[in-house]
C-alpha cells in the first residue's frame, strides 16, 4: 500500500513509500480492527516534522509515515470486537500507552511524563497518511454516518474538548462558575473549532486575528455561527477590553507566544486562559507588565492552563460537538475544508499549501484517500 512518509530530522524529505498492508494479527488480544484510510488531514505538526524540527521512528525502520488526523472506514474486525462493525466510520485517537509513567498505566497517556511516548504519525508509530491501518478497537471512536464528511475534523477538535474540559475541572475550585464571555486569539482551523465549540456551549465569542476582516473567508466563518472576528491591527488585544469586558475566558490558538502576556491582562476574575499553541522556536519578550499580571491572577484567582493530545472522552465530546453544529449550522465545517488533495501520491501539492497557507487562502487542507459512501 502507498503511505506519505519522511526521514525523521531531515529538512524536506517527505516522499512516497510502499508498505505492505497491515493486518488483524498484528493485534494480539482478537481486539484488532483492519480500517481503510479514507481522509487524513495535513497540518502544521506534519509541516514542522517534514522542516526536521522533531519526529521518531518506529523502530525497525528509518522512515516515519506522517498524519494523525483520519477518518476511516472498518473492513475487518477481530473476533473479540463487539462494538465495532464493517461499514461503521471511525476516527483513531493518537498517543498510546507504552510508556513508563503512572499516567500511561492507569491510560490517561496523554497526560505522561515520560519523554519516550508514542504518537501516532509523530512519535514512535506509524500515522495515518496510507491506505489502510490496523488498530486495538480500543482506540477507534465511531462516527455517525451524518458527520462522516468532516469527520476528519475530529482530532484537532478534540484537543479543544480537552482544554475546556480542564478549564471546567478546574473551576471546580469555585464551586460556582457561569462563564458567558470568550475571546478566541487566532482563527485558523484550530481557532475556528474553538469558536465553533465554545458558540455549542453558549458563550459570547470574540474572536481576533492579524487580517483585515474584508474578503477574509475565516472572518466569515466566525460570524457565520454568531461570534465577532476583529484584527489585532484594528484594535489590540488589551484594548477589546473597552470595547467587549473583560473576557471569563480566553483560548489562544495562535503560535504566537509573545501573545499570551496580552491575554493575561483581559481575564475577568477568576478567569481562566488555555493554551493551545506548540511554540518550538526560541522568541522572547521584554515588554511585559509583570507586577500587573501577577497581581491580577494573584489577587482575582485567574488560572492558565496548556492542551495538548486528548483522550478518548475527549474525542466523543467532539463527536457531539460535531453533531451539534452541524444540525444548528448545516454546512459550517465543511466550509472549513478548504483544500481536497485526491490521492496519497499528490502528497507535494499539499505540503506546498501547508508552507504557505496564507498564499492559498487555505483552512483545512486534507487528503481524500477513498470515497465515502453516501
Amino acid at each position: 500500500m502507498k503511505a506519505v512518509a519522511v526521514i525523521p530530522k531531515t529538512q524536506n524529505s517527505v516522499h512516497l513509500v510502499e508498505m505492505d498492508r497491515p493486518s488483524l494479527s498484528e493485534i494480539k488480544n482478537g481486539r484488532g480492527v483492519l480500517v481503510e484510510i479514507l481522509r487524513v488531514g495535513a497540518c502544521g505538526t506534519d509541516r514542522e516534522i517534514n522542516n526536521g524540527e522533531y519526529g521518531i521512528a518506529p523502530k525497525g525502520f528509518d522512515y516515519l509515515v506522517l498524519g494523525h488526523e483520519n477518518l476511516g472506514r472498518v473492513v475487518e474486525v477481530g473476533e473479540k470486537v463487539t462494538e465495532l462493525g464493517i461499514g461503521n466510520y471511525v476516527v483513531a485517537t493518537v498517543r498510546r500507552p507504552r510508556g513508563s509513567s503512572i499516567y500511561d498505566k492507569i491510560g490517561e497517556q496523554d497526560f505522561t511524563t515520560d519523554d519516550k511516548y508514542f504518537e501516532r504519525g509523530i512519535s514512535r508509530l506509524h500515522g495515518y497518511m496510507a491506505e489502510f491501518y490496523v488498530e486495538d478497537a480500543d482506540f477507534l471512536v465511531q462516527i455517525p454516518p451524518s458527520i462522516a464528511e468532516i469527520g476528519v475534523l475530529l482530532e484537532p477538535l478534540s484537543i479543544i474538548e480537552k482544554g475546556l474540559k480542564q478549564a471546567s475541572d478546574i473551576q471546580e475550585r469555585l464551586k460556582i462558575w457561569h462563564p458567558k464571555t470568550a475571546a478566541v486569539l487566532g482563527t485558523g482551523n484550530v481557532g475556528l473549532l474553538t469558536v465553533m465549540a465554545l458558540r455549542m456551549r453558549g458563550y459570547t465569542v470574540h474572536s481576533f486575528g492579524k487580517q483585515s476582516r474584508d474578503d477574509y473567508l475565516n472572518a466569515e466563518l466566525c460570524e457565520a455561527i454568531g461570534a465577532t472576528y476583529d484584527s489585532t491591527d484594528d484594535i489590540p488585544l488589551v484594548d477589546s477590553v473597552k470595547k467587549y469586558g473583560e473576557y471569563d475566558l480566553v483560548f489562544e490558538c495562535t503560535g504566537y507566544s509573545p501573545i499570551i502576556f496580552d491575554a493575561m491582562q483581559t481575564l475577568n476574575e477568576n478567569g481562566i486562559l488555555i493554551l493551545a499553541s506548540v511554540t518550538g522556536g526560541e522568541r522572547k519578550t521584554d515588554q511585559v507588565p509583570s507586577d500587573k499580571i501577577n497581581q491580577m491572577f494573584v489577587l482575582g484567582n485567574r488560572a492558565m492552563v496548556g492542551t495538548v493530545n486528548a483522550g478518548r472522552e475527549h474525542f466523543e465530546m467532539g463527536v457531539k460537538d460535531l453533531a451539534l453544529c452541524e444540525a444548528m449550522h448545516p454546512g459550517w465545517l465543511g466550509r472549513m475544508m478548504t483544500h481536497k488533495i485526491d490521492g496519497l501520491e499528490n502528497f507535494a501539492k499539499a505540503f506546498d499549501i501547508l508552507n504557505d497557507s496564507s498564499k492559498y487562502k487555505a483552512i483545512k487542507t486534507y487528503f481524500e484517500v477513498a470515497k465515502i459512501e453516501s
